[in-house]
């Protein structure tokens, strides 16, 4: 079990890495060799525009994000938003777009899991926690 990353370290951290990437054409530092993309939601509750940058994989020509959250035991809240309203807003290094985010129902989870525990860390984050971790494919509109 892992705990929750506190809020407040999390957003600051996360506001350095928006700023990063945009000032950088994608690139992050501190994730080099990783591609990074820049989520817009809609809060869930708030109706509110939420920022989140996150790791990204490219998988049989699928963009897919995957809830990992360091093996926390809940959920990012980005995974609740993206269920309330699937539609985002995509930042990625060489281009924008609108996009619908689809969760794999367990089946396609269940054939993408190897191939995205070959080139990510799912594996050391789903030993951690009892959780399923999500998987969402984010198609352009």
């Amino acid at each position: 079990m892992t705990e929750v990353p506190d809020p407040e370290t999390t957003k600051a951290f996360n506001n350095d890495i928006v700023d990063e990437f945009r000032a950088n054409g994608g690139k992050v530092g501190a994730f080099a060799g990783s591609e990074l993309l820049l989520l817009t939601t809609t809060g869930a509750k708030s109706g509110q525009p939420r920022l989140s940058p996150l790791s990204c994989r490219r998988v049989d020509g699928k963009l897919l994000i995957i809830a990992g959250y360091g093996g926390a035991d809940i959920n990012p809240a980005w995974v609740h938003n993206l269920r309330a309203h699937p539609r985002a807003h995509v930042e990625l290094a060489d281009r924008s777009f609108e996009a619908t985010a689809r969760e794999l129902p367990p089946a396609e989870r269940a054939d993408v899991i190897p191939k995205v525990t070959a080139i990510s860390a799912f594996a050391e984050f789903q030993a951690k926690t009892s959780r399923v971790i999500p998987i969402f494919e984010l198609r352009p509109i």
